[in-house]
């Protein structure tokens, strides 16, 4: 039996992103395929999603949807699995990013431009859009999450969908006023302990997890720790409360996207078995960031720069990762205390650190390809998938034991080396000392060529594609709708 799957989210690669969240979105139609699930995506009707339908087609109008009139479009997601834009232009026809404005400040109305999406996502997973039927409704994060609250209290008139919730990330959860909830659309009932009410206000994320019949993370160590209060941003008890239908799931990677044997992003491209063509991908980053040409490490970042990211941390210890001999070529953009202190560090050290400020998705590309080592310091990381490029392009993660880092690398101990299983440099405890030490072992790992080169080809034929985390999403949706 083929399993009708509506995944909506806020974003999706290769149509809009901000972050790791598009790059799954979009991956997930693709990874399921296989295992007999049919895909639907549906994204909010931004003006880059509308420019990329080619002649789409209205199936359906809603006279007022969150007190404005807005269509539902018809097309596809990459040219090949089915995409339904809700065009609502009062609630998404605007500069600015998807969730900010020009300024870099939330829209004010947000929770109406989600609420919105998650209740046209409800009608369309319980009858009330004609000729559409799904199996499962599959929300991503606070700004979808509404979807299962809305398919619990208010659902349309038919069967409606078993539901998934994804928390890609727990710190982000939707949380507004109580002022917002009589203009949800919502029954009284829905304002409760059990419902949408958190800390009495609204939370998004906070009813979708509560009224969804399965929740996912992604990974399985994230899973785990956000039952802990550091971790759980608040929620933990909710977790730990529906601890028996929460799963973890890592994501995975697009090995059509990123694949440095077919990637025209790098100035040379190469396979495990052809690592000697890669010094030319160096080279070209040296170029780029105006860094002094050498055979020694080259770290890179690649990230926003905050405060979850460690970025402060790094900061503390670029001193150190010069003196020590390294260098460094930072793309990134985020706090701005901290891009300045990046700058400043460059001005410190002219060709030993180039630092771009903003995000720049083909020189990433160029970046995992050249740089030796991606050094992620995350003081916590759900999933986490630069990492897994740095791993496919032989750019040796360097990286915090937390969440999906400690899921997907293995640290280059003396026991993983003699192994032959080492494929990255794990540290504890996000702090300068710690971060240090793991900087000196990966320029100490770096000086025996041959030990570095195992952990490079450990690392590019890991499989770290969808396949194994397709094939759970398949399980899971059989399973619900099998219950």
């Amino acid at each position: 039996m083929t399993i009708a799957a509506l995944s909506v989210a806020s974003e999706a690669y290769p149509l809009v992103k901000t972050g790791g969240l598009a790059d799954v979105v979009g991956a997930l139609p693709a990874a399921l395929a296989p295992h007999d699930v049919a895909v639907t995506t549906l994204l909010p009707g931004y003006p880059a999603v509308l420019r990329s339908l080619d002649k789409p087609r209205a199936i359906h109008r809603w006279p007022s949807l969150m007190g404005t009139p807005a269509r539902l479009l018809a097309g596809t997601l990459d040219g090949t699995h089915p995409l339904l834009v809700l065009e609502a232009p009062a609630l998404f026809a605007r500069d600015g990013g998807l969730y900010t404005d020009a300024l870099g400040r939330d829209w004010d109305d947000n929770w109406r431009r989600f609420a919105a999406l998650s209740r046209a996502a409800a009608d369309l997973a319980s009858g009330v859009v004609r000729g559409r039927r799904f199996d499962i409704l599959h929300a991503h994060d606070w700004q979808a999450a509404l979807a299962a609250a809305y398919l619990r209290y208010a659902p349309g008139p038919g069967t409606p969908a078993r539901t998934v919730v994804t928390v890609h990330n727990i710190a982000f959860q939707g949380r507004y006023d109580a002022a917002v909830f009589p203009d949800l659309d919502l029954p009284a009932e829905a304002f409760a302990i059990d419902g949408v009410e958190y800390y009495g206000g609204v939370g998004l994320l906070k009813g979708g997890l509560e009224s969804a019949d399965a929740i996912t993370t992604v990974s399985p160590t994230y899973a785990r720790e956000i039952l802990d209060p550091a971790f759980g941003m608040g929620l933990e008890g909710l977790v730990a409360a529906h601890a028996a239908r929460v799963t973890g799931i890592v994501n995975g990677i697009d090995p059509a996207v990123w694949n440095p044997a077919t990637d025209t992003a790098l100035a040379a491209r190469y396979t495990d078995r052809t690592l000697s063509r890669r010094p030319a991908n160096k080279r070209a980053v040296e170029a780029q960031f105006a860094l002094d040409a050498g055979d020694g490490p080259l770290f890179t970042v690649i990230s926003r720069l905050t405060w979850q990211k460690g970025m402060d941390v790094l900061a503390e210890c670029v001193d150190a990762l010069v003196a020590a001999g390294g260098r460094l070529a930072l793309l990134g953009s985020g706090d701005a205390a901290l891009e300045h202190a990046f700058r400043l560090a460059a001005d410190r050290h002219p060709g030993r650190i180039g630092v771009r400020i903003g995000y720049d998705e083909p020189l990433s590309h160029l970046l995992q390809g050249g740089a030796d080592a991606i050094l992620i310091p995350s003081r916590f990381e759900p999933c986490g998938l630069t990492q897994l490029y740095g791993l496919a392009y032989g750019c040796v993660p360097v990286v915090a034991r937390t969440g999906g880092l400690a899921d997907t690398v293995i640290d280059a101990n003396e026991a993983a080396l003699d192994a032959g299983v080492a494929t990255g440099v794990q540290f504890n405890h996000v702090s300068r000392d710690a971060l240090d030490t793991a900087i000196a072992r990966t320029i100490a790992l770096h000086a025996t060529p041959d030990r570095w080169a195992m952990i490079q080809r450990r690392g590019m034929r890991s499989d770290f594609s969808w396949a194994k985390s397709g094939l759970r999403y398949a399980q899971l949706y059989r399973g619900l709708c099998t219950e």
